[in-house]
């Protein structure tokens, strides 16, 4: 993908037939966390540890997140966790996943029954 362009992604080979029906934008997802600021790290950290939370169904607390961020061995300056899990509060995860996700449409219907 050429991120300047935001062309559509091709395979090595490919035909233009073969080309995904959707563009690719440079993500942090692309950029090694070593290589992130310790300001990103820890806004990474306590994201990965809210998304955690969440998926167990367990409350987001900036305790918990410091908890799981401590488990794996990891630390982060002490108001992330608090400014995480007011944001998460006051907005709500599941609008927060969705605006983040970029997500574009969803996959077509079922086939029709033979």
């Amino acid at each position: 993908v050429d991120a300047r362009r935001h062309e559509p992604l091709v395979p090595r080979g490919a035909r233009p037939s073969q080309r995904l029906p959707f563009r690719i934008a440079p993500t942090m997802a692309n950029v090694p966390a070593s290589s992130l600021s310790k300001e990103q790290q820890d806004e990474l950290l306590c994201t990965y540890a809210s998304l955690i939370l969440h998926d167990d169904g367990a409350e987001i607390t900036p305790q918990a997140m410091t908890n799981l961020i401590k488990a794996a061995g990891c630390s982060v300056e002490g108001y992330w966790p608090m400014l995480m899990a007011k944001m998460i509060s006051n907005v709500g995860m599941d609008a927060l996943i969705k605006m983040g996700s970029g997500a574009g449409g969803g996959g077509g219907g079922a086939a029709p029954a033979a």
